[in-house]
Order: structure tokens, then sequence, then C-alpha cells
């Protein structure tokens, strides 16, 4: 049985906080975790290991990007079920009661009480423990890039998706496009700018409030997860990332 503290983690695990990386990295699907009582939320075991209950393999790619880079990382540590840290509290998509063909009946007529809790307990902090932290680098003058990792799945609803991977931004165009180009450099890599998703206040959170409400560099990667399911692939996808990622240091790039 768990612990305490192994069901009711912190909401953020945070990574080498002492990098000396220009670049920030924001994981905030990494975990499928829920604490037991919520059983699941009545979602089968098999559909929690798939993307609707977190990004499969991009809590790797962010850990060893934070490794070969010298960054820190902010990573989530429960499911996106319960509440999506990468959406606006309150949203639709906040609490899903269905992702993708999937029902969610856990997340059905939930009480304001549950509603607090999850915001209180997973979404609140977390995202507080990221805005300090990027309040003391701007105090400090620490320049400062937001890079948030995360995956997809090769097929939504039925449609293919021919992507390796997106680069999502909002204003950062040129840091956006700078990467794609570093991407590209690797022969046969399909990149794309704001694909599979483009980035809306209305629907995601990370990049519009800790990127652009501070005027700040900010992009989202996203790399098709069925690539990054193992040590090898996702060795590769830090191999790839971690060399474009680094000439943004000091100014450079």
């Amino acid at each position: 049985m768990a612990s305490l503290a192994e069901d009711w983690p912190e909401a953020v695990e945070t990574v080498n906080p002492s990098g000396s990386s220009e670049i920030v990295l924001i994981c905030e699907h990494a975990s499928n975790h829920m604490p037991a009582e919520y059983r699941g939320l009545g979602v089968s075991p098999a559909d929690l290991r798939t993307h609707i209950a977190w990004d499969v393999g991009a809590a790797e790619v962010a850990r060893g990007l934070a490794e070969v880079l010298d960054a820190p990382a902010f990573l989530g540590t429960y499911s996106r079920l319960l509440i999506d840290l990468n959406r606006p509290f309150r949203s639709p998509a906040s609490i899903p009661a269905r992702s993708e063909a999937t029902d969610i009946p856990g997340n059905l007529g939930l009480s304001e009480a549950e509603i607090e809790r999850r915001r209180r307990t997973m979404f609140t902090p977390f995202h507080d423990k990221v805005a300090s932290y990027l309040d003391r680098r701007r105090a400090a003058g620490r320049p400062t890039r937001i890079v948030t990792i995360h995956s997809f799945t090769p097929v939504f609803l039925g449609v293919a998706r021919p992507w390796h991977a997106g680069i999502l931004f909002d204003r950062s165009h040129d840091f956006a496009e700078a990467v794609i180009e570093g991407l590209a450099r690797s022969s046969g890599l399909n990149v794309a700018a704001n694909q599979p998703y483009t980035v809306d206040r209305e629907s995601d959170y990370a990049i519009p409030v800790h990127g652009t409400d501070r005027d700040l560099p900010a992009i989202l990667v996203e790399i098709r997860n069925d690539l990054i399911t193992d040590a090898n692939g996702i060795a590769e996808w830090v191999g790839r990332l971690g060399p474009v990622l680094r000439s943004f240091h000091a100014g450079q790039g």
C-alpha cells in the first residue's frame, strides 16, 4: 500500500533548480498518477496508461533535457484527468468528462468542494512554484526562455497525424522557427509549426501565462508519442533537441 506522501505527492517535481541554462523546462502532463481514493475515475487501467491520462514519454524527455542542458525543469505529478495543468481553471477541458473517445465517469457531477480541492492541491501549487521561480530569475537579471514538453498520439479520433513533432507558439515566432530549422537538420523529420494544435489563451495556460504575459520567449514542443515509448527513442529525441536548445544561451541563437 502506498504511503500518504506517495499517494498525495507535492504537485510539482522540481529538477535541477540551480541549472545554468537560459532554458526553463515545464512538463505539465508528466504523470498518470491518481490517489487511490479516486479509483481511476472509473477508467480502465489500460486506458490510464494511454495519452488520455498523461503525455507518454514526455517526462523522460524533459528529465533528459534538464541533464544535458543543465536546465531547471518542473514536472506535474498528477494525471491530467484529475485537473489539466495546461488548461485554464474551469475551462471545458480543465476537468474533462470525456477525453478523445473515452468517458471519464469520475469527473461527472463534481461538487464545488471537490473542484476546489483539485485546484488547491494540484493546479495552483504547480503554477505558483513555476511563477515564483520565474520571478526570482527576472529579479536576478537572468535571461529566460520557456520550453514546455508534451507528446501527442499518432491517431486522434481516427485521423492520422503525419508529423514527427510540432513546435507551438503564441508570439515567439523567431524562437519557434529556429527550433524547427534546427530539428529539420535531422533527415526525414516532419516538424511543423503549430501542429497538431495551436496555442490559444482559452485552451492553454503555460505559454500564455508564464510566457506571453511575462514577455518571455516561450514554445511548446509536441513529440509524437510512438517515437518516445522506450529508452532508445527518448535518447534520440533528447539528442536532437539538446543541441538545438543549447544554442539559446547567453543571448546566442
